[in-house]
């Protein structure tokens, strides 16, 4: 693990990049702000966490280190160690994650829950959804107060690594590490969704995904296939991490439409996205 501090002081806020070893857009964007070296008005630590995964280009070097929190120095994996090592490097932290995915090419975050934390920072962020993962949370760096992890596009991809670095200094502006003026990057509140159910997936040799991240999937509609088998929509849901081969075991998360953020408050939906919750919860 290697870390930096920008300023002079204790920090209280930091970036994880690499996680995951084969999501390189967050260290990618650690190295560009080490590089630049900027004036800060707040210290900051830089991470670039699991620098044995990375070097190999793969995603854990034993276990998936975002499922191995909190780790213990005892652990018996790399991962595990890694895990405790990390969380005692951060704690205190307003903490900013790094990943990139194989299912959506535009940025959003995930927060473990709409807490005041992410209320106040979200809107600030060029993101076009934030999720709560709320129940599957667990093991997940995510789980920690005051956590915001940014999917910043399709991994390996050379757009992910300059959203990482936009998206890095837009959270430094609205932490008051980087001096600027934060202001919400858009015209219309963020969408906020909430996991509701994790999608499995049989063993098969070919998979498909016919449907969008984020838009509304109605009720029995196919959604996506294994070896040819389609799988129908039980209810209404949002699809959210939904990629054919970015999981081994789980095509993705079925989600709901819980409200829209504003910078201030979270709104309930209304209209169709009030009557597609309803729905699915009346089943």
């Amino acid at each position: 693990m290697r870390v930096e501090t920008l300023g002079d002081g204790e920090p209280e806020v930091a970036v994880v990049g690499a996680i995951h070893g084969d999501e390189p857009c967050g260290s990618a964007a650690v190295e560009a702000l080490v590089d630049a070296d900027p004036a800060v008005e707040r210290p900051v630590k830089l991470i670039v966490a699991n620098e044995a995964a990375l070097e190999a280009g793969v995603r854990y070097v034993e276990e998936d280190l975002n499922r191995a929190f909190p780790g213990s120095p005892d652990a018996d994996t790399h991962e595990g160690r890694l895990a405790h090592e990390l969380l005692n490097e951060i704690r205190g932290c307003e903490i900013l994650s790094l990943h990139s995915t194989r299912s959506y090419a535009a940025p959003f975050a995930l927060v473990d829950e709409m807490d005041g934390h992410a209320r106040s920072i979200c809107p600030y962020l060029s993101v076009e959804a934030v999720v709560e993962t709320g129940q599957f949370s667990q093991g997940r760096l995510i789980a920690t107060p005051d956590v915001i992890e940014l999917e910043c596009g399709l991994q390996r991809s050379a757009a992910a690594a300059e959203n990482a670095k936009s998206l890095v200094r837009e959270f430094l502006v609205a932490t008051g590490v980087l001096a600027g003026d934060a202001e919400p990057p858009r015209h219309h509140p963020l969408s906020v969704f909430s996991l509701d159910k994790r999608i499995p997936k049989e063993p098969a040799e070919e998979y498909e995904v016919f449907v969008e991240n984020f838009e509304r999937v109605a009720e029995g509609a196919v959604f996506a296939a294994a070896d040819g088998k389609q799988l129908r929509a039980d209810r209404p849901f949002y699809p959210i991490l939904l990629s054919a081969y970015g999981y081994e075991s789980t095509f993705g998360y079925a989600g709901d439409l819980v409200g829209r953020l504003d910078g201030d408050d979270v709104t309930a939906p209304t209209g169709e996205e009030r009557s597609a919750k309803a729905d699915g919860r009346n089943r």
